[in-house]
């Protein structure tokens, strides 16, 4: 991060123009004046409500498709096809469908982010499910374990780091992704907030609006995410 700071300091020295690239105690006033307005929290606030929404379902659903296609091969083979063409159609082409076929509204902002990031999470997850341990399906047979207690004991316990791997890559995707969506057609959000102020060309706003955000997600990754996949890792090395 000082690493960072410096060349950030080195770079704004060398270009001398504060609207090309401001120095970043430059950034404090815009700072102060958009978080004391509330334009800040809020637009912040929206983008966090929308990579939520998106998330949740998304890891739903792709851990279910994963975990369908690791274990059943007819399902994997059907399946396939089509998580190769989700894998590889640009996260904008499914933006701009989304907007066009439902319209510019939060369904579509959301639909188009989950189905950006499903297929990332099944891929993710099919792995995990090829990778179950037999011995332990072997051992819920013997000992006529219910569906339920398989599933709590056995099979979540080996998919857990696989869970948490997509969901690591799965947040850093969304925000992404969400302040594309926000960008692109939404009137809220730090995505609305960079594209408003890219139109006055602002670059200090631009810094303040993306900064914020980005400060936000690495707490997120630090408080949450990082210790939960410690966590759900430590069986394998108890």
């Amino acid at each position: 991060m000082g690493l960072l700071l410096t060349f950030w300091i080195a770079a704004a020295e060398l270009t001398a123009d504060a609207s090309v690239l401001p120095q970043p105690w430059m950034l404090l006033g815009p700072f102060a004046e958009a978080l004391a307005s509330g334009a800040l929290p809020y637009h912040l606030g929206m983008t966090l409500w929308r990579v939520v929404c998106a998330f949740v379902p998304a890891m739903a659903i792709g851990a279910a498709l994963g975990f369908l296609m690791g274990r059943v091969p007819a399902v994997d083979q059907w399946l396939d096809p089509w998580l190769v063409v989700f894998l590889n159609l640009p996260a904008l082409v499914l933006i701009v469908l989304c907007y066009l076929w439902i319209g510019l509204n939060e369904a579509a902002a959301i639909l188009a982010v989950v189905l950006n990031k499903v297929p990332n999470v099944a891929t993710i997850l099919r792995e995990g499910a090829r990778a179950l341990d037999p011995s332990l399906g072997a051992m819920a047979e013997v000992y006529r374990m219910r569906p339920l207690a398989r599933l709590r004991h056995v099979i979540l316990p080996q998919l857990a780091p696989f869970i948490a791997g997509a969901a690591r890559s799965g947040i850093a995707v969304i925000w992404k992704i969400v302040l594309v969506v926000e960008f692109l057609g939404r009137s809220s959000g730090i995505g609305f907030q960079i594209h408003f102020y890219f139109q006055l060309f602002d670059v200090a706003m631009v810094l303040v609006y993306a900064l914020s955000f980005i400060g936000v997600m690495l707490l997120v990754e630090a408080l949450i995410l990082q210790p939960s996949e410690r966590r759900v890792r430590r069986w394998r090395t108890a």
